[in-house]
């Protein structure tokens, strides 16, 4: 089963600029996006038969959202956290049998820090509600987690020590999140690789010399790990500041719950 998650930082932009071949090349089971960037009618896609389509939209015009586009039924979809609503259209949810997928885009403190508490606090609900939707079943949490947790994850790691994205609260947050039962799929397979980047500044040169931050996730639950048998990134695939990125897992290692 293969899944893919990518910020695409404006679908409709990104649709031209050679969003469905990649979309087609891939032939995901769940392919997930975050930074729709529009509303409901906006766009039709193109997925092909036998994808079914899942979106939440901010409320806000040209901003956040998420989308699911999926190969398999869902049992439910919720489109929230504590209320079945998210005004940012952040956070889709899809049951399945065996797993409960989350699509997420996590809020940025912004540069100058100004929305970190609310930030934290959002991290604080964000891992309460994955710890009571993994009672019931094993969790892929995916999406722009707007953290690269270790210095590892991005390129300039001191000159960034205290910038939104990089500092200690925000990757403590991360760190709590795993000690809680969740598992970095990437670093699981790969935890001495680097310049694995998944977003990069638009300023010049910046992706050419692949000076970046890797802030796009699929974590899992502990007790996926031994069905996860692939994790990565796509930094060759433009049309975004972000590149896409994968999880591969064997169905018949998923247990049952």
């Amino acid at each position: 089963m293969k899944l893919v998650s990518w910020n695409v930082n404006g679908l409709r932009a990104c649709v031209n600029k050679g969003f469905h071949d990649y979309f087609h090349e891939t032939q995901a089971d769940l392919f997930c996006v975050q930074e729709t960037k529009l509303q409901e009618g906006q766009i039709s896609m193109e997925c092909g038969e036998g994808y079914k389509e899942y979106w939440n939209y901010a409320e806000k015009k040209g901003y956040s959202g998420t989308a699911v586009f999926t190969k398999r039924e869902p049992l439910s979809v919720r489109y929230g956290m504590e209320e079945d609503r998210e005004p940012e259209g952040r956070i889709l949810t899809l049951e399945f049998e065996t797993f409960q997928l989350v699509n997420v885009y996590t809020p940025n403190a912004k540069r100058d820090l100004s929305r970190l508490d609310y930030r934290l606090d959002w991290e604080e609900r964000f891992r309460h509600y994955l710890l009571q939707l993994d009672k019931k079943k094993p969790v892929i949490v995916c999406g722009d987690l707007n953290v690269a947790h270790q210095e590892i994850d991005l390129k300039n790691a001191k000159s960034n020590k205290n910038n939104s994205g990089f500092t200690p609260e925000e990757r403590e947050k991360m760190t709590v999140l795993l000690e809680a039962g969740f598992v970095d799929s990437f670093r699981s397979l790969y935890p001495d690789r680097t310049d694995a980047y998944t977003w990069w500044s638009n300023m010049p040169k910046v992706r050419e010399r692949n000076v970046g931050w890797r802030i796009d996730y699929f974590l899992v639950s502990s007790r996926l790990v031994p069905a996860l048998t692939e994790a990565g990134m796509d930094p060759h695939i433009l049309g975004s500041d972000h590149c896409p990125v994968y999880v591969v897992l064997d169905e018949e290692k998923i247990p049952v719950s």
